[in-house]
């Protein structure tokens, strides 16, 4: 039986495996900056090249672009991040440690979750096949107290935080008695507002003229290029662009890993529509990304749709995609009718016009807009989280064999083959297996490698998800054939070398994901 990593197991195999390190460990690191090692940055530049070929390959309408990460000022004077970009800031009076009020509250709600989801978990045990869980949760009194609870305090902070209500966050907090987590002290300050903006200055020049920031979003680098975009490809509605690039936030409490950091990497696409369409594209990208995520083999029991009870002040609708990490389910993207906040403000501090001339009804208007915005750090750490099992050898009896496996996607694994000799003292064997590593990596990421037994390599290929390995033996200089052991089944097929690009292409092609 696999049974999946715990978050600390997690977070160790990511060091110890090369996919993540923590920044500028050797001067004791950095708080919430990670760097992405040999096998990471495969991984995420295998993730985002799914979502890049996703959205601008297999949509006519749908383009490219990158902007630069240091824009205007009034850029983010017209996006509202000046004036409005804050997350509620209180402090523990004893520890001196500061927290995002309506973080504190959210994780109140998933305690109270927690406690509903564990009383489900003990009458489906009681009940096994018998049990119906809709109707449990609309007659059991627990469930139905828990989830009343859940609904009434998710209520008010919804409410307050739309309305900018910091004393009324801090009443919440005394109200559930919500304590420090680390010392267990309810002493807090008040709550106030606290901008999220990272700020540097132009050059030489001090003071409010010379202020850049660093984008706290993706997005508005496309609004900026709206009709710069529209005009040299002769694009028409509906159509997006999409974006990969770095953002900064100042977080109160970047924590969980590289799910909630300072400096992290954003897949965004701005899709513009005619007005009074925005919803119907909405419910589409929300069951397209869906698909999406589906289609990487993470199950459909941990992913769900969470509707915002808190709306931004640009959006008429919102949802998130959850996904269930190793501390539960949290955003693992978001799906936005944006309407046409963006462009309408840009256009009225710029002076500009943005709009869209409609060839069809010779009429000009301003685009809506329907956003998807996902990390491509928390899509790393899903992907990792749902991969990473340990599990008893298949095939072996002994409950005590086992190994751990990162059950990857082929088409996203950091190394596609693993070409290694039987024994790394016979240069027979050293030369033919480098032979076959010198021609299978034109065309595919994969590495030689003799540096332990077989067994122990197979194993270490096992922990870094790598589809397969290919063992050069005595017998491959006879008749010119290897062995081929399949990752997930531990299947070995012995195959001509001349065969193995086309064999190691049709299972790692990202084909296999776009289709």
């Amino acid at each position: 039986m696999a049974t999946h990593a715990d978050f600390k197991t997690l977070v160790a195999h990511a060091k110890e495996y090369g996919f993540i390190y923590q920044s500028s460990e050797i001067y004791d690191g950095l708080a919430a900056a990670y760097d992405y090692g040999p096998y990471g940055v495969e991984l995420k530049n295998n993730l985002k090249e799914y979502w890049w070929r996703s959205m601008t390959q297999l949509h006519q309408n749908i383009v490219g672009l990158d902007s630069s990460i240091f824009m205007h000022p009034k850029t983010w004077k017209a996006s509202g991040h000046v004036d409005a970009f804050n997350d509620p800031l209180i402090d523990n009076k004893q520890s001196n440690k500061r927290y995002r009020a309506d973080v504190l509250i959210e994780d109140y709600v998933a305690k109270v979750e927690g406690k509903l989801n564990k009383e489900i978990k003990k009458a489906q045990k009681r009940f096994g096949d018998a049990f119906d869980e809709a109707e449990f949760r609309k007659t059991n009194g627990n469930v139905l107290r828990y989830q009343g609870e859940m609904d009434a305090v998710s209520k008010r902070l919804a409410e307050a935080m739309t309305a900018g209500d910091m004393e009324e966050l801090r009443q919440i907090i005394e109200d559930l008695k919500i304590k420090e987590p680390e010392t267990g002290n309810a002493e807090w300050t008040d709550v106030r507002q606290f901008n999220l903006m990272f700020s540097t200055q132009l050059g030489n020049i001090a003071g409010e003229e010379g202020k850049l920031y660093l984008r706290p979003e993706t997005a508005q680098g496309i609004f900026v290029n709206f009709l710069n975009v529209q005009k040299s490809t002769r694009q028409k509605l509906p159509f997006g662009i999409a974006q990969i690039g770095k953002a900064f936030r100042n977080e109160i409490v970047a924590r969980q890993f590289i799910f909630r950091m300072r400096e992290f990497e954003q897949m965004e696409m701005q899709f513009f529509v005619k007005p009074g369409t925005q919803l119907e594209w909405y419910n589409k990208w929300k069951e397209a990304r869906m698909e999406w995520h589906r289609k990487l083999g993470h199950p459909s029991e941990k992913l769900r749709f969470h509707d915002h009870d808190n709306l931004a002040h640009y959006a008429d609708a919102a949802v998130d995609i959850q996904f269930d990490f190793p501390f539960g389910f949290k955003e693992l993207e978001g799906i936005h009718s944006r309407t046409d906040f963006d462009l309408s403000a840009h256009a009225e501090l710029s002076g500009k016009k943005l709009q869209y001339f409609d060839p069809q009804t010779k009429e000009s208007f301003i685009p809506y807009v329907v956003e998807t915005s996902i990390g491509a750090d928390r899509m790393f750490l899903a992907a990792m989280s749902n991969a990473l099992v340990n599990e008893q050898v298949p095939g072996q009896d002994d409950p005590n064999n086992k190994r751990d496996v990162l059950k990857l996607h082929p088409a996203i694994a950091p190394i596609k083959a693993a070409i290694m000799p039987l024994k790394r003292n016979d240069e027979r064997l050293v030369n033919l297996a480098q032979s076959i590593f010198q021609d299978l990596r034109v065309d595919f990421k994969v590495m030689y490698d003799d540096t332990g037994s077989i067994g122990k390599l197979y194993r270490r290929q096992d922990a870094t998800g790598t589809p397969f390995c290919i063992t050069v033996d005595f017998d491959s200089l006879d008749d010119n054939t290897v062995t081929v052991r399949d990752r997930d089944t531990l299947v070995q097929d012995r195959v001509k070398i001349e065969d193995l690009g086309r064999i190691i292409g049709e299972r790692v092609d990202m084909r296999n994901l776009l289709r």
